[in-house]
């Protein structure tokens, strides 16, 4: 039995030795102090911006803007991995021992990597992978290349520099919103926008019409500034949407915004000021004579009339200035990111302008070793003043008065301040009045804003978990005062307001673990809880007093409200291994939720397996190839996921509408039929390429093929009358996409002083719908029934009335010298006349740098497509006027009331919308002044959308009237066309 005082003595031992051990381990752990200097191999060049950190800890920096890094480190003695690494070169690691010396010094360089393979990739998982070990193709955009291009939004600057992404701005206007697919549309009834993701929150971008802007609605993607982004991710294809979910569908935009950098305090101040013109005028009608009797094409009797150009009305020169400040540093336990933006920005039409206010703050503390905290904020406030242009449903805006209006009648008001009527023929505004008297707004308070737990238990086991909300108010109005040319003239007002809320919690952990010599394996298990809730509420009114401009001051009211909340939720487990670092294997299986679908439905199983080889680190073809192919991985992934967006909150259910009646409260049943069996849209792809890098790196290609079938699609299918209902939603549909993406990168020079560096892009998508309930044939709402599904078709084609032509292709006549309507074989009085999907989009970037002087051109191509303009069907009417080619029927160059025999025959007014634009051109001068506080300063020149060679009529072939809707494209109907922008910046870090 142990007596008590040796208890005592044990006790004292052991504290003792434990304070020994402790004692031992304080003094095996120094701290040491590394430095050095970062360049670029070949050209001596700095590397700013270069990450160089102790693997598997979380001590480390990034290089200044000279290339130069110093940082500290507590370390056990011993060796240790230096990692060096940036975005666009090949990652170094250096062992360094742990020892004698507290100052370790490394001066290295890193040679430039064309492909990123040796990029670390976010896949959803939590936790980096290298981009060599994926199977499918991702796409990165650097910080730089988000600014200093003349875009205000992150949309707009990633156009052209992405395989397989089709960037497309609908609108011209100043917030006008924009369209990425990402290898095809996936779906019909609901949106193909991919899913967007900024540090691991899910946003929204939706496009939300409360008040009637025709095609310049905006999307909320407006709200982000490009000067606040890292770099962007794209992963396209259901293999990588496997991971991610359903959401995921349509590919991912992962967005990572700066973060804090260890050391002093570094500022970066920027201002820049911009000029936006129209890039073109359309041709009008600037004969001075008129017809009498403009519908009777027998009389040619004419009088003397001056013409307006009534694009001088509403055009005009927008000006626009930003400033912007950030804020970096930090210690070896907090780092932070502050910044502050102001933009404001006019459009070309007149009193169209868009202000957005941001703050952004992120903040890295490290709570333990092995945890780190991470919280963003991010608020900003979005205001527009717009004037409506374009749409289906739009009467009264500038650019649809114009295409209305008579151009023999002058604009402007007379003495009493009263717009004449420019549009005699049907109630249209007149042009001028709708930008001086007319008053549409939009504001936009939200917050976006997230906590992220970053757990490395030990060198096996990882666990992250995240929380993020993004919470917007969108609140519009509109306002035209009594007394207008609209069909409005007794005055109306609107107001609507959105609240959008939506939050998502994910939790992810992986172990890994070697399990052999030649085999790493990685396991990842993870969960999601996504939640989306919309409320809305708006009122309008006409017959309003004067000076009066709220809706309630109105004499008949209507109003409207709705609410809805969507729940999502899924689970995976995703196994990978890596065979002798050169081979490649991943399995993933993923169930997803939602709660748009009825019980039976709504959780669906979905599978994913990828794998790689990188068959230039094998010994036989360093012997054979390594010369010339200096990297050489193969690639293939197989994926399936599913599609959420056709079904609103409560599509499933049959619905009754609230209506009073006889002064009794009444529900009226909704002509659409619910189906509670209704199951997800599913999409199966299989993705096939390589990466190269060949000439020590100098051309690197990467090529990918995929083929992409779209299942179960939602559609509405026609009822019969005895059911009670016109029609009711099911899993009746499918479609494919298929198509290939190259990039080519090179430097084809390399020298201490002078760069070349080129990236070309290509992409091509078929899309087809092979098969379609109902007969085959469904009409796309928006398009005044021009926009088709048809079986056998790519979505959204041109389907209507065409020219009946002779034996050898000329249009046929009749005994008047008019033109008509043909008829195909079986009778049909319409054809497909166009297809607005383009056969194949690409660009060309050249960068070239000498010594402190740099240069950038940018040439984006789409072709291959059609766009119906609207705009001439009405232009070259006689009933109008206004177009040029009413112009010359007045000179007797074709017959009188040829436009009006046109009018019927929409195939005229299909036209080749290919285009080539000059998307960018950037000069820039690096001032590196001997002051002891300025860093740098640079000057920079931009030019965006400076040159369109297409041959298109109108003023912009790339705009879309229907705004963002997913089949209703290449319709351009009284839109803004893009801007001609030019853009002075300074930049100064300090």
């Amino acid at each position: 039995m142990l007596k008590l005082h040796d208890y005592l003595g044990l006790r004292f031992r052991l504290v003792l030795f434990a304070l020994l051990a402790s004692t031992l381990s304080a003094f095996a752990q120094s701290q040491y102090t590394f430095s050095g200097t970062v360049t670029e191999t070949g050209t001596n060049q700095p590397l700013a911006g270069a990450s160089v950190f102790i693997e598997n800890s979380s001590f480390g920096t990034v290089t200044d803007f000279d290339g130069n890094y110093s940082f500290t480190a507590t370390l056990e003695s011993g060796e240790h991995n230096l990692v060096f690494s940036s975005l666009g070169f090949t990652s170094q690691k250096i062992v360094i021992s742990a020892g004698g010396s507290l100052t370790i010094t490394n001066d290295v360089a890193l040679a430039e990597d064309l492909l990123s393979l040796d990029e670390v990739i976010v896949t959803g998982s939590g936790a980096g992978v290298n981009k060599r070990t994926l199977g499918n193709a991702i796409s990165s955009v650097k910080a730089e290349e988000l600014t200093d291009n003349g875009a205000t939004q992150i949309d707009q600057a990633i156009a052209g520099k992405i395989t397989g992404a089709l960037v497309q701005q609908n609108s011209g206007d100043p917030a006008g919103g924009i369209s990425i697919r990402l290898r095809g549309p996936s779906t019909i009834a609901g949106n193909s926008d991919p899913l967007y993701i900024v540090d691991g929150i899910i946003i929204s971008n939706s496009s939300n019409e409360l008040v009637d802007l025709g095609g310049n609605t905006q999307n909320r993607l407006a709200d982000i500034n490009p000067n606040d982004i890292e770099k962007i991710e794209v992963i396209k294809g259901a293999a990588a949407a496997a991971i991610y979910g359903s959401r995921a569908s349509n590919g991912v935009v992962q967005i990572f915004t700066k973060k804090g950098r260890t050391g002093d305090p570094k500022f970066t101040f920027m201002t820049n000021v911009r000029v936006n013109e129209l890039r073109k005028e359309i041709d009008y009608n600037t004969v001075p004579l008129a017809w009498e009797v403009p519908g009777d094409r027998t009389n040619l009797d004419t009088y003397e009339v001056e013409r307006y150009n009534l694009q001088d009305a509403f055009f005009d020169t927008g000006y626009g200035i930003e400033n912007y400040l950030s804020m970096t540093g930090g210690s070896q336990t907090t780092s932070y990111y502050l910044s502050a933006s102001h933009l404001d920005n006019d459009g070309i039409v007149e009193n169209t302008n868009f202000k957005r206010y941001g703050f952004k703050a992120n903040l890295t503390q490290k709570a333990f070793d092995w945890l780190d905290i991470t919280g963003g904020f991010n608020y900003v406030r979005s205001v527009s003043k717009d004037v409506p242009n374009g749409g289906i449903n739009n009467a009264y805006g500038a650019i649809t008065g114009f295409v209305f209006s008579d151009n023999s009648i002058d604009p402007s008001p007379d003495e009493s301040g009263v717009f004449p009527i420019t549009s005699p023929a049907v109630p249209r505004t007149n042009p001028a009045e709708a930008v001086a008297r007319f008053d549409f707004g939009q504001k936009t308070n939200r917050f976006i804003t997230s906590i992220a737990l970053d757990a490395n238990f030990n060198k096996h086991l990882s666990a992250k978990y995240t929380l993020g909300m993004d919470y917007y108010n969108q609140s519009a109005t509109a306002y035209i005062p009594i007394g207008n040319t609209s069909p409005n003239p007794d005055g109306y007002a609107r107001r609507a307001d959105l609240n959008n809320f939506q939050y998502n919690s994910d939790l992810n952990v992986t172990y890994k673990t070697q399990l052999t010599d030649a085999i790493n394996s990685t396991s990842t298990l993870g969960g999601s809880w996504q939640y989306e809730e919309r409320d809305r509420v708006g009122i309008n009114a006409t017959g309003l007093p004067p000076v009066v401009q709220t809706a309630t001051g109105g004499s008949i009211l209507e109003q409207g409200e709705t609410r809805s909340q969507i729940s999502y939720w899924g689970a995976f487990f995703q196994q990978s291994f890596s065979f002798n670092d050169k081979v490649y294997v991943n399995g993933a299986v993923r169930m997803d939720g939602a709660s748009t679908f009825g019980k039976d439905e709504r959780n669906q199983l979905y599978f994913k397996a990828s794998g790689s080889y990188v068959i230039s680190d094998e010994d036989f073809w360093l012997d054979t190839f390594g010369e010339t192919f200096n990297l050489f991985k193969i690639r293939a992934s197989w994926g399936q996921a599913g599609n959420l967006t056709a079904l609103g909150a409560f599509d499933r259910f049959s619905v009754y509408n609230p209506s009073a009646l006889t002064g009794s409260v009444s529900l009226i049943p909704s002509t659409a039929q619910g189906n509670e069996n209704l199951k997800p849209e599913r999409q199966d792809e299989i993705e096939l390429g390589f990466d190269a890098g060949l000439f020590e790196n100098r051309l690197g290609i990467e090529f990918s093929y995929y083929k992409q079938k779209v299942t179960d699609l939602l559609l509405p299918r026609v009822l019969g009358p005895s059911s009670g209902f016109s029609s009711r939603f099911e899993n009746v549909g499918n479609l494919e996409n298929t198509g290939f993406e190259v990039l080519l990168k090179g430097a084809p020079i390399r020298t201490p002083d002078f760069n070349w560096d080129v990236t070309a892009t290509f992409s091509t998508n078929k899309n087809e719908v092979t098969s379609v309930a109902g007969g085959g044939r469904l009409t796309l709402a928006g398009s005044f029934s021009t926009n088709y599904v048809i079986e056998g078709e790519p979505l959204g084609v041109f389907y209507r009335q065409f020219y009946a032509r002779n034996e050898d292709g000329s249009i046929a006549l009749d005994e008047n010298g008019y033109p008509y309507r043909g008829t195909t074989e079986d009778g049909e009085a319409s054809k497909v006349i166009g297809d607005p999907n383009p056969d194949w989009f690409g660009s060309l970037i050249n960068e070239f740098t000498y010594k402190d002087f740099g240069l950038r051109v940018q040439f984006d191509a789409v072709q291959g497509y059609d766009v119906f303009n609207w705009n001439r069907r009405l232009l070259d009417n006689v009933v109008f006027g206004g177009g040029y080619n009413v112009g010359q029927e007045l000179l007797g160059n074709r017959p009188k009331g040829y436009g009006s025999a046109q009018a019927n025959i929409f195939e005229e007014f299909v036209e080749d919308g290919s285009f080539v634009k000059l998307r960018e051109v950037a000069l820039s001068y690096n001032l590196k002044p001997s002051w002891e506080y300025i860093d740098n300063i640079k000057f920079s020149l931009v030019g965006r959308n400076l040159f369109s060679w297409d041959d298109y009529s109108g003023w912009d072939p790339e705009v879309s009237a229907a705004g963002q809707s997913n089949g209703v494209r290449g319709f351009d109907f009284a839109t803004v066309p893009i801007p001609r922008t030019y853009q002075l910046g300074v930049n100064v870090s300090f």
